[in-house]
């Protein structure tokens, strides 16, 4: 392709990624580096035959006047990134040099909002990620082996969970986990409990979001990794039969090597999106057990005072953790298609 016409077929897709990717990125890091202006104030003195006084009253009109002509704020540098609501150098810092031991450390982490938000979400990453690609591909490999007049049945059950809406398939989870939903007065039966709540524990209401994770996710994985067992050289795996390769071994072998570049694209995909949790989150009303960096920003700017800066700081931290997972499956990819380099 020449390149004025590679040009012109790539223009309009550069001007989409310029307008909704590139301008809000630089607004929103832009933000973080700003906080709210503080109110200006009008001091006075008042004074009477008992002596004088001075009082303090703000000036709406200049504080106004203030936000149109700098409307992102006051310029703090990195100091929202520092707070205690975000990295929160200054307290890690004592908690370090207080601590009784490591877990004592990472105790006294779990009481700031952000390290507790960054816990609950790479746990639900390092979890989840796996836990997808693994029944995704066991999905895929059960639905390939069937007779093919019942594939098409089949691959249509197994892509329900992601047709479902996130937050409609949390909402449905939820009320069934309740006490009153099948699973919660099930496992109160199960276990003679009639206190059992998933609901009122941190783990278990940490097991539930996972499991839900899973569930939704596991169909996209499902499908790709569908496609790609159709694309499996036949002759591969005849040989490998005829050799006295078992089942189980011309999966490892044959089928999952060929598979291989489709679990880094469901691996991407997966990390970015599990690092981003929020529907169950909001669904299941699990903020008082699980919170996450999505929910942090979601809370900063849902507030009767929208803390923009503060979202936008932890907008920008998410970003880099999201840049940070990926790269490692990355450079793989990046080494597996460039072996020479």
């Amino acid at each position: 392709m020449k390149h004025k016409t590679f040009f012109w077929f790539f223009l309009p897709t550069a001007l989409a990624m310029i307008l909704f990717i590139a301008l809000p990125l630089t607004s929103v890091v832009s933000q973080s580096f700003h906080a709210p202006h503080d109110e200006v104030l009008l001091v006075s003195e008042i004074c009477d035959p008992f002596g004088c006084e001075t009082e303090s009253t703000i000036d709406h009109q200049a504080t106004e006047q203030l936000k149109k002509d700098q409307p992102l704020g006051k310029w703090v540098g990195f100091e929202i990134y520092t707070d205690r609501n975000h990295l929160a150098f200054k307290e890690v810092a004592e908690f370090w040099e207080n601590r009784t031991s490591f877990t004592g450390f990472i105790s006294s982490l779990n009481n700031l909002q952000f390290y507790r938000a960054m816990g609950f979400t790479l746990t639900y990453v390092i979890v989840v990620t796996p836990l997808v690609i693994l029944f995704g591909l066991i999905i895929a490999l059960a639905v390939n082996s069937l007779h093919r007049h019942l594939k098409g049945l089949m691959v249509f059950f197994s892509l329900l969970p992601m047709i479902v809406t996130p937050l409609v398939g949390s909402l449905i989870l939820f009320w069934m986990i309740d006490a009153r939903g099948i699973v919660g007065s099930g496992l109160q039966e199960i276990f003679s409990d009639p206190n059992l709540s998933l609901k009122a524990s941190t783990g278990l209401t940490w097991v539930t979001l996972i499991v839900y994770g899973v569930w939704h996710s596991a169909p996209f994985a499902f499908i790709v990794f569908y496609a790609g067992l159709q694309t499996v050289p036949k002759e591969t795996l005849e040989s490998a039969m005829i050799d006295g390769a078992t089942r189980f071994q011309q999966v490892i072998h044959v089928v999952v090597p060929h598979l291989s570049p489709l679990v880094a694209f469901v691996a991407l995909i997966q990390l970015m999106d599990n690092f981003r949790v929020f529907e169950p989150i909001v669904g299941f009303s699990a903020s008082a057990h699980a919170t996450s960096l999505s929910w942090i920003i979601w809370n900063d700017i849902g507030q009767e005072i929208r803390l923009f800066s503060s979202a936008a700081t932890t907008s920008v931290l998410t970003i880099i953790g999201v840049v940070i997972l990926l790269m490692p499956v990355l450079i793989r990819t990046w080494r597996e298609f460039n072996p020479d380099k």
